[in-house]
């Protein structure tokens, strides 16, 4: 990758992930890099910005103008000239691709959603367990979600490098289009109606594990088949999400057992 001769630490800039400078991110873009989003500088009207912003929308990246101090905070080299780009350590999976190598294996295809997981520790922890569990693959919305940034690759202990992760538009149209195709939904939400232990999670499944703070948008809501409600014994009344993630994953082990 050519680095732009006024940054420094390029070696540094792959370690965290981070793209900086505007030669650097339009390389990354000419030659295939997975990026996951794309910061620049609001109010900016450089015709590079621009070319970067047209060409990173063109490839599905997900372009976010940002004020330029959040820009410094982020920065590593302190010359970013307005844009950072954010390296995927991997490249995202097609969701009709994660489906297919269920069914080649012969088994039920069982997908973990993600509705706005917005702490990449949290993500890295889903995946983690999704992939120990046996899950056929996470899938994430792209805006308003962490991505697969350094972070989340490393909090998944390397459960990225196995387990794929498809990022989609729209959560709900994708539940539609997966209830479509067989999979029946099932969103976790402390007020569920359905007990944990009373849900069939053998079949096609898909489950829904909704944002650290509000839990899963209305919209992705209303597409749930099943609202299934983890039992709580003591005087808190919710689990982290990764956390849930990991009990209800662990059923569907259970009783595909």
């Amino acid at each position: 990758m050519r680095v732009d001769k006024r940054q420094s630490a390029p070696l540094q800039l792959e370690a965290d992930g981070l793209i900086e400078g505007r030669n650097a991110v339009i390389e990354a873009l000419r030659v295939g890099t997975a990026v996951d989003k794309i910061y620049i500088a609001k109010g900016e009207t450089s015709a590079a910005l621009g070319h970067i912003a047209s060409t990173a929308r063109g490839k599905g990246v997900v372009v976010i103008e940002s004020d330029r101090r959040k820009l410094d905070a982020m920065s590593q080299t302190h010359s970013h000239q307005g844009v950072i780009a954010v390296a995927a350590v991997r490249a995202y999976a097609d969701v009709d691709d994660i489906l297919a190598a269920a069914r080649e294996k012969g088994e039920p295809p069982l997908l973990v959603v993600c509705d706005e997981l917005s702490d990449p520790h949290n993500l890295g922890a889903v995946i983690r367990t999704a992939e120990a569990a046996g899950a056929h693959g996470v899938v994430i919305p792209k805006r308003r979600s962490a991505g697969l940034t350094a972070i989340v690759a490393k909090t998944s202990a390397g459960a990225v490098s196995y387990l794929p992760v498809a990022r989609v538009a729209n959560l709900t149209a994708l539940l539609k289009e997966l209830k479509e195709q067989g999979l029946w939904i099932f969103g976790t939400a402390a007020d569920g109606t359905t007990s944990l232990y009373q849900a069939d999670l053998k079949g096609p499944t898909a489950i829904v594990i909704g944002s650290e703070g509000s839990g899963m948008g209305r919209l992705v809501r209303e597409q749930c088949d099943f609202l299934i409600a983890i039992p709580m014994r003591g005087q808190i009344n919710s689990l982290n999400a990764s956390a849930a993630a990991a009990v209800v994953l662990y059923e569907a082990v259970r009783q595909r057992s």
